[in-house]
């Protein structure tokens, strides 16, 4: 019993785990795989309530039908993104991929990841948003997470201010190279094997141009405005994040924003070097108008 409450201690402090579970009990691995995840779970859903215990929900989270919430806030992208046909199935997977972080979904999310550590992470997202103390100070102090095809956001969305974030727009956008074109339903080739292609150093590039191109967008009426909003984005509010490229990450958004459908180029732009050779590929980089006008000019 004392190397399973080392065991606990050390995963509520650090999010680490012994990965074969051998201090709990079990007739094969897989037993004590299951054992030892269920007891971490349950110490974590016991910590987040304790530490959740009599804090006020924000006033700040307003009550909204969240898959239409999510569908008007990815609706832009995915239009701009993806052929007609595409479109619907495309975000039809979108609308319901994010899972928004509150005293009614936070244990049903714990009890049903299936990496501790992941849990762990959710668990300080979520204590974060209430103004909680944190399970550790190394835990990250974010405000979204996603996980394969779901994006989980944080109740701190709500009462972002901040001109050129949307985190969910952020985080739906890593779905598209995480998520396989048959997993919904479209056809897929030898090089379009995911919802969209993408150089593998460039994807936190593509999801941060598509963060501030909508948020440039729903700002903005012409194309004069989007060009100034760039210039204000590059002076005032880069992301402080050194997985991207600042200069890069500019020219794409002036780039972006010189167009009708700044969507395209921001994919061209984070597309792999084959992608941009190949025909079957490049059919979808192709500068078009969208198929409605970008931008659903709604604000966080």
């Amino acid at each position: 019993m004392s190397d399973q409450r080392e065991e606990v201690e050390r995963y509520l402090r650090s999010g680490n785990y012994e990965s074969y579970f051998h201090a709990w009990p079990g007739d094969t691995l897989v037993a004590q795989e299951r054992n030892g995840s269920d007891a971490l779970k349950r110490a974590l859903i016991d910590a987040v309530e304790k530490r959740a215990a009599d804090l006020p929900v924000p006033a700040s989270v307003p009550r909204l039908d969240m898959v239409a919430f999510t569908r008007s806030k990815v609706e832009p992208m995915v239009r701009g993104l993806f052929p007609g046909i595409e479109q619907e199935q495309v975000l039809g997977v979108l609308e319901r991929s994010v899972v928004y972080l509150t005293p009614e979904t936070i244990h049903p999310v714990l009890e049903g990841m299936a990496w501790p550590h992941t849990a762990w992470a959710l668990a300080n997202l979520y204590l974060g948003s209430l103004g909680a103390e944190l399970l550790s100070d190394e835990a990250p102090r974010i405000v979204g997470m996603s996980v394969e095809t779901s994006c989980y956001v944080s109740m701190e969305y709500f009462r972002d201010t901040f001109r050129f974030a949307d985190y969910i727009i952020h985080e739906t956008a890593h779905i598209f190279h995480n998520c396989k074109r048959r997993t919904v339903g479209l056809r897929e080739t030898r090089y379009r094997e995911w919802l969209l292609e993408l150089e593998f150093r460039k994807r936190e590039t593509f999801a941060y141009c598509c963060e501030a191109y909508s948020r440039i967008l729903a700002l903005s009426a012409r194309a004069s405005e989007r060009a100034g909003l760039v210039e204000e984005l590059a002076e005032e509010a880069m992301p402080d994040d050194d997985r991207i490229d600042a200069a890069e990450y500019v020219d794409i958004l002036r780039e972006a924003a010189a167009v009708r459908n700044g969507w395209k180029r921001i994919l061209a732009r984070c597309a792999p070097d084959r992608a941009r050779r190949r025909p079957d590929v490049t059919h979808g980089l192709q500068e078009r108008a969208p198929d409605s006008a970008p931008g659903s000019r709604s604000a966080n």
